[in-house]
């Protein structure tokens, strides 16, 4: 039974790598241009909020540049993985209609699934960790060790399950534009990457933990400035983690019948 168990593992594996493959080579092709464009932003982030309007104040004893620093990293991880992932498959589904050919090839659908997703992961990381080089030459003071790595993979991991699954249920490029207006843009300033939830009033603040960026921010300052682990917040990205993982392998199982 383990023997079989590898084995199925192994071959799922191998699948998930072939779909992923040929978007690591357009990835590749294109790696100067996709640093430039999505580091420009968070880095614009870092000088407004951490150089100009936060200059000077402090955040929980901690410089507001320390603080907003790991939320900008959430926020790039976020914005990367999604269109990386989500983007990526919605323009294969509706514009060259490749995606219905994956569907009819010879693997599982969770090996197809997971490779769709790991080229947000992938994006998500190189973005990430881009930002980061740059951050510790402008605003050197966090920390950037193991549990700050694993934290920003699941955050990735979160992001790229959401744009698959928003790619998914999408009829039309507009559906996944307004998607992004309506739930990636509200994160992005609420989700407690520019701003503490503790000045935030208790009924507000119980909608901003419906956020999945809130903890993602939370988890990677935490990790960033040498503080205990949040663990009510890591909880909640697993969980966010596996609702999307699950609502991705329903919408797939629904479309390729």
């Amino acid at each position: 039974m383990s023997n079989s168990l590898v084995k199925r593992f192994w071959i799922n594996s191998q699948d998930a790598y072939t779909v992923l493959w040929s978007d690591l080579l357009i990835l590749r092709s294109r790696s100067g241009r996709y640093l430039i464009t999505t580091t420009i932003s968070p880095l614009l982030y870092l000088v407004a909020f951490g150089w100009g309007l936060g200059r000077g104040m402090s955040v929980n004893g901690t410089s507001y540049l320390q603080f907003v620093v790991p939320g900008i990293i959430a926020l790039t991880a976020m914005t990367a993985s999604f269109n990386g992932a989500g983007t990526r498959l919605n323009v294969d589904r509706l514009y060259f209609r490749s995606f219905d050919e994956c569907l009819m090839a010879p693997i599982s659908l969770l090996s197809l699934l997971l490779g769709k997703a790991l080229i947000g992961v992938v994006r998500g990381l190189v973005s990430s960790i881009a930002f980061i080089a740059a951050s510790l030459l402008l605003a050197p003071g966090f920390r950037v060790g193991p549990l700050f790595l694993m934290e920003l993979l699941l955050t990735c991991l979160v992001f790229s399950f959401l744009g698959v699954l928003a790619a998914l249920l999408a009829r039309s490029h507009q559906d996944l534009a307004t998607f992004s207006s309506l739930i990636l843009l509200p994160m992005t300033f609420l989700g407690g990457t520019f701003f503490s939830l503790a000045q935030v009033p208790w009924g507000l603040k119980m909608a901003l933990y419906a956020l999945p960026l809130t903890h993602c921010s939370i988890c990677l300052r935490a990790a960033a400035l040498d503080q205990p682990v949040p663990w009510g917040s890591l909880f909640a990205i697993i969980f966010f983690l596996m609702v999307f993982f699950s609502g991705c392998v329903v919408v797939l199982k629904r479309i390729s019948v």
